[in-house]
């Protein structure tokens, strides 16, 4: 009996210490991923992910940095508040042909730690444009139609 008691109280201990409010700022993402799908060599490809600092402490993000050089991400830079939000505008170069897989990592000084984002896709060449055709003589002058 006196180890149910115990046993009680240690599980009713425990509940009230994961109930307390965490202190410090906590980054929440609408998405952590987006897929362009297909699109054409050239075309803009550009995606914002917006955050929410969800903790009861200013977010700070310290850093945001891609896998490589055809992805740049841009970043609220600023303090943002309990409850308010921030954005990243990430770009990628379509000017590479064929898939792509990218990570963006996120710092910042939340109590959740760095965040992954990640963008993918695939480039398709531009259609190519048909020379037109013109009829010309033997001397390669055009032949009126």
């Amino acid at each position: 009996m006196k180890a149910l008691k115990i046993l009680v109280i240690l599980i009713f201990v425990s509940q009230l210490s994961m109930a307390q409010t965490t202190k410090g700022p906590i980054i929440k993402f609408d998405k952590q991923s987006y897929n362009f799908g297909e699109i054409t060599q050239g075309a803009k490809a550009e995606v914002d992910f917006i955050f929410t600092n969800t903790g009861n402490e200013p977010l700070i993000l310290s850093n945001v940095r891609s896998s490589c050089g055809c992805t740049v991400p841009k970043w609220t830079n600023e303090p943002v508040k309990p409850g308010e939000q921030g954005k990243i505008t990430v770009k990628y170069d379509s000017n590479r042909i064929g898939s792509f897989s990218k990570q963006i990592t996120v710092s910042s000084n939340a109590n959740n730690g760095d965040v992954i984002l990640l963008i993918t896709g695939k480039v398709n060449p531009k259609p190519t444009e048909a020379i037109p055709y013109t009829k010309t003589d033997a001397s390669g002058t055009p032949i009126a139609q």
